[in-house]
């Protein structure tokens, strides 16, 4: 099943493609927004395979959007426009539907999403993922950084800062926390709060259901505890 999202400020538009959507077998209609920003915070935090965005939106542009994206979904422009068709192929969207648009033009630019992600799919991975590091891009530098290195994560909407015992300045990237959370071995990182994940084995000190790292306080949330217990009461004499 391919989770999709329709963003478009125009509501008729908006109730079109994400009735095209609903219509579709293979497709679910995860969310449609009448606006960049709210798509943005949602794709923070779900899975979205798909997004249908109208190109000309006031504040955020559809092309913005998607400039903005960091390795996400796959993109399909809806617009009246045909202006910019070529933007939107530079951006390495799948396609370009121009308003007014059938059904069955709105099925074939979907055949051509399930078609890419099925050749995906087949790829192989020529490097597996390993538990020792990760490669995060930050100030346009690519740095390794160690597992055993970092102390916390802290997210912060569309990035995060990385606090590592090898520096004070934390690294920062665009990356949202629960991207980064998957690429964690989860037998040493532990989310503990909404904003912050934690390295269990550089906990040293736990004050009032706040885990201390040199002056810095993370709160445990109640979403969180019962799991960080759990780990406490495994660890525990």
């Amino acid at each position: 099943m391919i989770n999709a999202i329709a963003i478009d400020d125009e509501p008729l538009a908006l109730q079109l493609v994400s009735g095209y959507i609903k219509k579709t077998p293979g497709l679910n209609l995860a969310g449609c927004f009448d606006n960049p920003f709210d798509a943005i915070e949602f794709l923070n935090n779900e899975t979205v395979d798909l997004i249908f965005v109208d190109i000309q939106m006031p504040d955020l542009s559809g092309l913005e959007f998607t400039r903005s994206l960091v390795n996400g979904p796959k993109v399909i422009f809806t617009t009246a426009y045909e202006k910019y068709a070529l933007e939107g192929f530079r951006l390495d969207v799948i396609d370009y539907l121009l308003k007014p648009f059938s059904y069955e033009e709105f099925l074939k630019a979907v055949q051509k999403v399930v078609r890419l992600i099925r050749l995906e799919k087949k790829v192989p991975e020529q490097v597996d993922a390993n538990n020792e590091f990760l490669f995060l891009k930050s100030d346009y530098k690519i740095r390794r950084i160690n597992f055993n290195d970092i102390l916390y994560i802290e997210g912060l909407k569309d990035y995060v800062k990385v606090f590592t015992r090898k520096s004070d300045k934390p690294v920062i990237s665009l990356v949202t926390l629960k991207l980064l959370e998957s690429k964690l071995p989860e037998t040493k990182f532990m989310r503990v709060h909404r904003s912050y994940i934690v390295n269990l084995e550089k906990i040293d000190t736990i004050e009032r259901s706040r885990i201390v790292f040199g002056k810095t306080y993370i709160p445990v949330s109640e979403q969180y505890k019962d799991r960080f217990q759990e780990f406490l009461d495994k660890n525990f004499i």
